[in-house]
């Protein structure tokens, strides 16, 4: 089990393993947050602190709820909103410590426009 925090302290997430891979989105919300996600099964990630300590926002096609702590900002993960239908949520990697996460690889998720994913050299584009 592996576990992180927000900057302040009041959130706290556990993660049963190192993920096997990591995404770099670029939509519109995550490329503003500058979060990396990993995918887990809902039921094997404990989220400590929420709701009590987080706010949610929802946005676009209203499927997910971004999280982040009410006190220091800190987006912690993304959550269905139908939890029956789709049963993986988000962790924000980047609140874990990278010693502990070790070197994972990184796809890129074009969700500004194509939803498709890439590797870094695969990239689209403009180098």
């Amino acid at each position: 089990m592996l576990s992180a925090t927000c900057h302040c302290g009041a959130v706290r997430i556990e993660i049963p393993r190192r993920p096997r891979r990591l995404t770099n989105c670029n939509c519109s919300i995550c490329r503003r947050l500058g979060t990396l996600w990993a995918y887990y099964p809902i039921e094997s990630v404990k989220v400590i602190g929420h709701p009590a300590h987080t706010d949610a926002y929802v946005q676009g096609d209203r499927t997910l709820r971004t999280i982040r702590c009410r006190t220091c900002g800190c987006t912690t993960h993304w959550e269905p909103i139908d939890t029956v239908r789709y049963r993986r949520m988000g962790v924000n990697i980047r609140n874990f410590d990278p010693a502990v996460i070790g070197n994972v690889p990184i796809r890129l998720l074009d969700g500004a426009d194509t939803w498709k994913s890439f590797t870094w050299d695969d990239r689209p584009g403009p180098r």
